[in-house]
């Protein structure tokens, strides 16, 4: 399974992260945006590359590309949406149609690799 989040307004749910901030690492970007939007603390030396995948940012948007690098964590503390986050879920491969082009790709990895059911 994989966490997804819906952000108020919004109709999909995307893996959580977000934007770096100036300065900042991925690992920092993860860290921070993880504790905002989903109230728990990641565990620094359980986070792993999954993968950087890029895709078209919405099938109506087809020349605006996303570029997600994407992780893996331990965490501590009770998830629970905050901030901009409205809704979230654990994902199967079912629920693919839910996630942006983007997230998809990793989804699709994730089952080749019998990671995901």
């Amino acid at each position: 399974m994989i966490l997804g989040a819906r952000t108020r307004g919004k109709d999909l749910f995307y893996i959580p992260g977000g934007k770096r901030h100036a300065g900042e690492s991925d690992e920092q970007t993860l860290l921070r945006e993880v504790g905002e939007e989903l109230t728990v603390a990641i565990v620094p030396g359980t986070v792993a590359h999954v993968g950087t995948y890029e895709a078209p940012v919405d099938v109506d948007t087809p020349r605006v590309v996303v570029r997600m690098a994407c992780y893996t964590g331990d965490h501590r503390g009770t998830l629970a949406a905050a901030g901009e986050i409205e809704e979230i879920r654990w994902l199967a491969y079912a629920d693919r149609a839910l996630v942006p082009p983007v997230d998809q790709l990793v989804f699709d990895e994730l089952r080749a690799a019998g990671r995901l059911s």
